[in-house]
């Protein structure tokens, strides 16, 4: 098969959606398809782009068999609610004309978009229909809902006239698909039928991430004793998280329980924030974004793990971080309602406790601190989940498949003239396209 995916995020971002595209699109190399992706430069979490990438510039090149166009993009350093609209505006733009040549020249039979972003998918559904290939919609992340709920967007006549935008793209896509049970109920919610929708969550390499000693060179690094209780936070950090509340409880128990620490690892626009509220709290930590070579030993540093979250977030997305936390056979506290994807997936692998409760995430980081026993049930519950549910092979086996049901058999019929579509992209450096 060729399949052309469409998403801002790629390697070599090393977080999020990004990890779940790239190691898609070389699995399906490696099973002998033909990948193509239109994508953005890097810049996430850390809302900037390396030096060594442009955001001005188209670029082409090979990664691991998967051959990678880069589109320009607007990224704001510090990505307010107005800005993230033109930031994803600036791809859906920028992404149009190497989609359409793409699908023109190379006429897939998959086009795959997932969002975010979904601004750019209503072309790639078009370009589907155009060229009689078949359009899948992944969804990672509820992007409009997300934006309201948190308080990003507050005007409600944009918020209608963008929820219909959003079910009419939805509804475009011959297959649609989200991460959790409960994230594609939210779209049988949006008006999409059941015989179109299913769930195809994100996986984890459970080889790569596995139960290990907690006496690691992070401890060492921050000067945390060999006989502390480490609780560890790693991702991303934004407005989503609460992550406010984290410090809020660390700080609480800083007297009572001086053997308590906090770890915050990874990047984001409230990172500085962050870092200013734990001012003068020994016991708060904080570590840039790991490496992947050293991140199951940061897993392993933690006597338990820590997912808060807004209220306003519930079902909105599923945190990626938490199969990584399973597998590493370690407890999570997580803050969600029940009935909510996350308090099902967590529920009897750690503590589920309300959202935006500070007491209450004290009181829970105290509970694994004192219960070791617990700790070590709940955690091996854990990686026991996370091989029957997160394993990668089985999930990238079930994507193989379900593009094999629904490949298009006329996807590269005669092609059509192109006209406008023949004009050359330019491109940097003469990094030629295909």
């Amino acid at each position: 098969m060729r399949i052309l995916l469409v998403g801002i995020n790629y390697a070599p971002d090393l977080i999020g959606v990004a990890k779940y595209n790239t190691e898609l699109c070389e699995a399906l190399v490696d099973e002998g398809h033909e990948v193509r992706v239109i994508t953005a430069p890097p810049y996430y979490p850390t809302w900037h782009i390396p030096t060594n990438f442009s955001a001005s510039y188209f670029r082409a090149t090979d990664i691991n068999g998967v051959r990678v166009t880069r589109t320009p993009i607007y990224v704001p350093a510090q990505p307010s609610g107005g800005k993230r609209l033109i930031h994803h505006a600036s791809f859906a733009l920028s992404s149009v004309l190497p989609v359409a040549k793409e699908a023109f020249s190379w006429r897939p039979d998959i086009m795959l978009s997932v969002a975010p972003s979904l601004m750019s998918a209503a072309f790639v559904s078009f370009m589907a229909r155009r060229i009689r290939a078949k359009s899948w919609l992944h969804v990672q992340d509820f992007e409009v809902d997300a934006a309201f709920d948190l308080g990003l967007l507050q005007n409600e006549n944009l918020r209608r006239g963008m929820l219909k935008a959003e079910a009419t793209i939805i509804r475009s896509f011959d297959r649609v698909s989200s991460i959790s049970l409960q994230m594609v109920a939210r779209l049988h919610g949006k008006g999409l039928e059941m015989g179109r929708t299913s769930e195809v969550r994100n996986w984890i390499d459970t080889s790569a991430i596995f139960p290990a000693s907690r006496q690691t060179s992070y401890r060492r690094q921050l000067g945390i004793p060999d006989t502390a209780t480490v609780g560890l936070y790693s991702g991303t950090m934004s407005n989503k998280q609460g992550l406010d509340l984290a410090i809020s409880a660390a700080a609480a128990l800083e007297d009572s329980r001086a053997n308590i620490h906090l770890i915050l690892a990874g990047e984001g626009p409230h990172k500085a924030k962050l870092v200013e509220m734990a001012e003068g709290h020994s016991s708060v930590h904080f570590l840039d974004l790991q490496p992947n070579e050293s991140f199951n030993e940061l897993m392993a540093t933690a006597d338990f793990h820590l997912i808060p979250q807004k209220a306003e977030a519930a079902d909105l997305v599923l945190p990626s971080k938490l199969g990584a936390i399973l597998a590493s056979g370690r407890p999570v506290i997580a803050m969600a309602s029940r009935g909510t994807g996350l308090a099902a997936e967590v529920d009897g692998a750690g503590l589920v406790i309300p959202p935006g409760d500070s007491r209450a995430l004290a009181a829970a980081i105290v509970k694994l601190s004192d219960e070791r026993a617990l700790c070590e049930e709940l955690g091996a519950e854990g990686r026991r989940r996370s091989i029957e549910r997160w394993d990668r092979r089985t999930i990238v086996r079930r994507w193989i498949e379900e593009m094999a049901t629904m490949k298009a058999p006329f996807a590269r019929a005669p092609k059509p003239t192109l006209g406008a579509m023949d004009v050359p992209i330019p491109v940097k450096d003469g990094v030629p396209l295909p």
